[in-house]
């Protein structure tokens, strides 16, 4: 009878540790599989996430090695408890789990196949260790306790799972990474193109796109595959024998990672967007920042040609180490060789003037695409366009017929209100930016946010910088997370704005009801700014 009960209680951990280990997993694949200690830092930051009922079960079998193994009906009331504990500790991770309103979900990649069955293997060795010395009841309360514990640091285990598997994962990169760079080889015309910055550089990729397609076949990197194993995913997936232009959009956390990034793919030309302080935090300084930015410009052939913004400073200052062809855009400084003048924004669209150095004409340019920060980047893929032989009306034919951008400026109809989706990627510009976009519509304005993250040592001082920016244009704000969004109340109680028009939610779905309870007569227009993923939730 007593091993019927432990055979449940062996069950009833299994059921425990597949929604540990499912949530393990969807946070380390939200981390980029522990990339710069990015997993690390999340499980030590959000241990309380994981640590629950489990732990009686680590004491009860720790309690059993030095007490109940003497005494078989002890052992069989220590089972019974532990079998109860752990199926209710089952039922709270299925109701965790469940109720998750999670943005992006888990993918069972080729990767998380190979992680789970090293889990597998992990779990198996005190479960073996039980089988093995069933008879031994002192033993068996020996394998509980390793069982236990391996179940109360489920998230170690995962972790541990990923540093035994690494040598697999760098054997199927590196063949992938092989494959990719032997395509790109055997295309002996094809233009790359890198596009980096802090921020906008999935818009300006999008943007140039679209621009370039008038003329070429050109293929960009799809979403958000700006990473090593996005861009080497984006050559062996999409990449075929008609395509004339590659559009490589190029993504980094720490100093260096461009540098990689254009050693692999060999960029012939370069667009640097806006320099902030995005991902300030793991770069560790501004000078980081610009100097690995800056990595793409600097590895490019002097018979190739950089687009640069004017108007940065950060751009401006930078000494260049090759000698690589410069082309400046800008709309403040009128020292440039593609300038953007007379610019009218509407919640209609953008409508500007170009003129482009040695040509005194102005010509007139419309766009979908809201913001003054969306005319950058139009300039900087028009002064591409026009380097590769683009007519210039091709090139206003073509700005004009620019889609808008999934989550970057997307004003778009729900319900019974107008979004403005600015959910990706939010910086302190970026975002200054998107509330001066909600500032030209009329009606009511409403900010949800979550606020901005790894800023490092500044990103308590922007978030209330934020709020304070929020409370010149809008009506009620929408806060999601009590703890994370404490910066940006300070800075709209400060700056005046009405206490009782500032709304706490835990999750951003929770807003549409609230929105919805604002329509009426006026047009309600709310500015989505960011959506943090999961591994931020409150």
């Amino acid at each position: 009878m007593l091993y019927i009960y432990l055979v449940i209680l062996l069950i009833s951990y299994c059921l425990l540790l597949f929604y540990k280990t499912k949530r393990s997993l969807h946070m380390l694949q939200q981390n980029l599989y522990n990339e710069n200690n990015r997993y690390l830092k999340w499980v030590f930051k959000n241990y309380n996430q994981f640590f629950g009922l489990d732990l009686l079960l680590l004491l009860i079998s720790l309690i059993g090695i030095f007490v109940l193994f003497d005494l078989e009906n002890m052992a069989f009331i220590a089972l019974i408890t532990m079998t109860i504990i752990a199926l209710i500790e089952s039922i709270n991770w299925y109701r965790k789990i469940k109720n998750d309103q999670n943005k992006k979900p888990l993918v069972i990649t080729a990767r998380i196949k190979r992680m789970i069955f090293t889990i597998l293997l992990l779990y198996l060795i005190p479960i073996t260790y039980i089988g093995l010395n069933i008879i031994n009841l002192k033993s068996v309360f020996i394998g509980l306790l390793i069982l236990s514990c391996m179940v109360y640091i489920n998230s170690i285990v995962v972790f541990l799972g990923c540093i035994i598997n690494y040598p697999i994962e760098r054997i199927v990169y590196h063949y992938y990474k092989n494959k990719a760079q032997s395509k790109l080889k055997s295309m002996t015309n094809l233009k790359i193109i890198g596009i980096t910055g802090s921020y906008g550089k999935t818009s300006s990729k999008n943007i140039l796109s679209d621009i370039l397609n008038v003329k070429y076949n050109a293929l960009a990197t799809p979403r958000n595959l700006n990473t090593y194993n996005g861009l080497i995913m984006t050559v062996n997936n999409y990449m075929d024998k008609f395509t004339d232009v590659f559009i490589a959009e190029m993504g980094a956390y720490v100093k260096g990672e461009i540098a990689g990034l254009c050693k692999l793919v060999k960029p012939k030309y370069g667009i640097l967007t806006k320099i902030g302080t995005a991902h300030l935090e793991s770069f560790g300084s501004q000078e980081n920042i610009q100097k690995g930015k800056f990595e793409l410009i600097e590895s490019l052939p002097s018979d190739g040609f950089a687009v640069l913004n004017g108007d940065d400073p950060l751009q401006v200052s930078y000494k260049l180490k090759n000698n690589v062809k410069t082309i400046w855009v800008g709309i403040d400084n009128k020292n440039v060789d593609v300038l953007g003048d007379n610019i009218k924004c509407s919640s209609k669209g953008t409508e500007f003037d170009i003129i482009f150095s040695g040509d005194d004409k102005k010509y007139h340019f419309e766009t979908k695409l809201l913001g003054i920060h969306n005319v950058y980047n139009i300039l900087e893929a028009v002064a591409c366009g026009y380097e590769f032989g683009i007519d210039i009306e091709d090139l206003i034919h073509a700005v004009k017929g620019v889609r808008t951008i999934e989550h970057r400026l997307e004003l778009k109809r729900i319900g019974n209100f107008y979004m403005i989706d600015d959910a990706y990627n939010s910086n302190p510009e970026g975002a200054k930016r998107a509330v001066e976009v909600l500032g030209m519509m009329d009606g009511i304005k409403v900010v949800v946010t979550p606020g901005m993250i790894e800023l490092g040592d500044q990103e308590y001082e922007c978030n209330k910088t934020f709020g304070e920016e929020i409370s010149e244009v809008a009506d009620y704000v929408v806060l999601i997370g009590e703890k994370r969004t404490k910066p940006i109340r300070e800075g709209l109680l400060t700056s005046g704005f009405d206490k009782d028009k500032i709304i706490v939610l835990n999750d951003v779905r929770s807003a549409y009801p609230f929105i919805d309870t604002l329509t009426g007569k006026e047009e309600v227009y709310a500015l989505f700014e960011n959506d943090l993923p999961d591994t931020y939730n409150e």
